[in-house]
């Protein structure tokens, strides 16, 4: 008989199991897995950007899913709190560009061998290799968990097996499938934090170009939704990159209407101060080709493209460019069009929006409206947030809350 079983041994079960234990509860984690924090080893590409170092009211606005459900969970253990904690288990951090705070090491497996310490040292028992495929409840409260192998009986349960992003990490929807067996409802979910597809062939000839300080704005049947300054990359497939990630959302949720991605080359110059650097360089190499005139604005992989796009005659001499021809060029410069065709979908995505609907959860306790002692917690949870760290910060959050709520 257990005080708690968790099931999922990623970052909110993990914190959840260890703070249970902390506080003298017999506790069971469940992990389907080999190993515990397979996801966690593989974020912020190895290095694992945990959490962000604004204030709480800055992480809330970052999470355009439900962020005011996280009050509770961010102020019972902040980032600050987060970094503490990491801190007493031998993992120092560093902030760097936006906020976004790695362990000093760059390495994302000295964050999973804290963690692993820290419940393992609080003697929390660890089954690999064992996923739930059953809750058990009887009138209205959670009685145990079942899996292939075995059957474990406890009064609390904590459901944190993730949601549908990254499969391969054992993120397969599992916990839609036993939130909805209790009677919860599941709001629609899509891929979030994913790289787009695009219909423009050139963009393969680009494949590895990175831009910074551009801007981005989705357009969705013609109407301007959404702009993001920052970096971006060109891939094989379409784009990706800050900025593409977090504009990635509105597009997964609306891939029925025409999608159009306008990028803004130099977006801190207006259109007047544009056209005078551009004439500037015109003038400088005005016994030159045009595409031997760009280099100064562009970077080299670019410029083939740029020229071929606006149907001015690369070997036609600068001196000779019309004025309705730099226009044009103009226009292109800072409204370079892409058609979105979709998302890499959930095998590329980085978190999962929609899920486990928040009204049916208590936001101070994260224990079930419905189901007594059964407990939500990360990504399968209908919230979701932008790429900065806020995203751990709440699986985090939340699964301390849930370790210290539990009787």
């Amino acid at each position: 008989m257990y005080d708690l079983i968790v099931a999922g041994g990623g970052a909110a079960g993990m914190m959840a199991a260890g703070f249970a234990a902390q506080r003298g509860k017999k506790v069971l984690l469940l992990e389907k897995n080999e190993q515990l924090g397979k996801k966690l080893l593989i974020t912020g590409k190895g290095r694992c950007n945990l959490t962000n170092d604004c204030e709480i009211e800055e992480i809330i606005k970052n999470f355009p899913g439900n962020g005011k459900f996280l009050y509770s969970s961010l102020y019972s253990f902040s980032n600050w709190q987060l970094r503490e904690f990491f801190s007493e288990w031998g993992v120092e951090t560093k902030v760097e560009r936006g906020g976004r705070v790695f362990p000093t090491s760059d390495s994302a497996r000295d964050v999973v061998e804290a963690l692993k310490k820290f419940i393992k040292n609080n003697g929390v028992e660890i089954r690999l290799k064992e996923a739930v495929e059953q809750l058990i409840v009887t009138e209205g409260e959670i009685k145990g968990a079942k899996t292939k192998k075995n059957s474990y009986s406890g009064n609390n349960l904590l459901l944190a097996v993730g949601g549908a992003a990254y499969p391969t990490t054992g993120s397969a929807g599992d916990g839609y499938r036993l939130a909805r067996q209790t009677g919860h409802n599941i709001i629609k979910t899509g891929p979030s934090l994913v790289p787009l597809e695009v219909a423009e062939g050139w963009i393969t000839k680009l494949q590895g170009l990175k831009l910074k300080n551009v801007t981005a704005t989705l357009t969705i049947a013609g109407e301007e939704v959404v702009e993001e300054f920052g970096e971006m990359l060109f891939t094989h497939f379409g784009v990706s990159g800050p900025i593409i990630l977090t504009l990635s959302r509105q597009v997964a949720n609306n891939l029925n209407q025409e999608l159009k991605l306008k990028i803004n080359l130099k977006p801190a110059l207006s259109i007047e101060q544009l056209d005078e650097r551009l004439q500037r360089d015109f003038s400088k190499y005005s016994r030159k080709q045009f595409k031997n005139s760009l280099g100064d604005l562009l970077p080299k992989g670019l410029i083939p493209i740029i020229i071929n796009l606006s149907s001015i005659p690369e070997d036609k001499f600068v001196n000779q460019i019309t004025r309705e021809e730099r226009r044009e060029l103009l226009k292109l410069l800072t409204e370079l069009e892409l058609t979105i065709t979709g998302t890499r979908g959930f095998r590329r995505a980085i978190v999962t929006a929609g899920g486990v609907d928040t009204e049916e959860i208590d936001p101070s306790t994260l224990e079930s409206k419905l189901v007594e002692g059964l407990y939500f917690a990360g990504e399968l949870v209908d919230v979701d947030a932008y790429t900065g760290g806020f995203n751990l910060q709440a699986a985090f959050s939340m699964g301390y809350v849930v370790g210290n709520q539990v009787t």
